[in-house]
């Protein structure tokens, strides 16, 4: 039987993707319904009320709502504040828990001795900056220069490059079938689904870690 992971606030599966392909057993957890996850099993239920699924579990992963710690929200858009800021309670309950964990956001979020991770050290075409926290020990790989730029449109100008930016909809970012090769996420039916994913080769890099010390703990 392979381990199982929890993956709260699961989405369709991003994350979900890359610890089933480091060996665990998924079982993704989120509010909202999510018809195209790609987990093994998946519960519709708000994430910060499954302690009783933590006892179970072996160990967990968390991707708590990032829009409060965007430069969007902290900047030009000055509404950090109309978006919950989910960390520390999400840190609360993985400590609690006393389980092995992860913890992933963007770069600004307040993230404990963060693991950073970019679309270029798993030769992907989007650079996707993320941070990982967790209590479990994980290498942090080169940081390798970006190729090029980011393509699309920005203050009137198109630029060409490698990655394509998965957010939003305008500005020639590439089409569904681009951000779904872009990202590894050929399950992936709509183009927020994307955007509001990690690439699964992140978590498949962190999860052969964690399953090795999930491992050498039954051991």
């Amino acid at each position: 039987m392979r381990p199982l992971l929890l993956d709260l606030f699961c989405g369709v599966g991003g994350a979900s993707r890359g610890y089933q392909l480091a060996g665990f057993h998924v079982l993704g957890i989120d509010k909202a319904a999510q018809p195209n996850y790609c987990g093994d099993d998946f519960i519709q239920a708000d994430a910060l009320e499954v302690a009783h699924f933590a006892k179970l579990a072996d160990a967990i992963h968390a991707s708590p709502p990032c829009q409060h710690h965007t430069t969007l929200a902290k900047g030009n858009n000055n509404n950090q504040d109309d978006h919950l800021d989910l960390i520390d309670p999400t840190r609360a309950l993985l400590v609690a828990s006393g389980k092995p964990y992860v913890i992933e956001n963007v770069v600004s979020a307040p993230i404990h001795n963060p693991l950073l991770l970019c679309g270029e050290m798993f030769g992907l075409d989007v650079i996707r900056h993320r941070l990982f926290e967790s209590n479990v020990f994980l290498w942090q790989p080169q940081h390798k220069p970006h190729r090029g730029l980011v393509r699309g449109y920005r203050h009137g100008k198109r630029y060409d490059g490698p990655y394509f930016p998965v957010y939003g909809t305008g500005g020639d970012k590439g089409s569904l079938e681009q951000w779904r090769a872009a990202m590894g996420m050929d399950w992936a039916k709509t183009k927020p689904e994307i955007a509001e994913a990690i690439p699964p080769a992140y978590t498949q890099y962190i999860g052969e870690q964690l399953l090795a010390h999930v491992s050498s703990e039954v051991a």
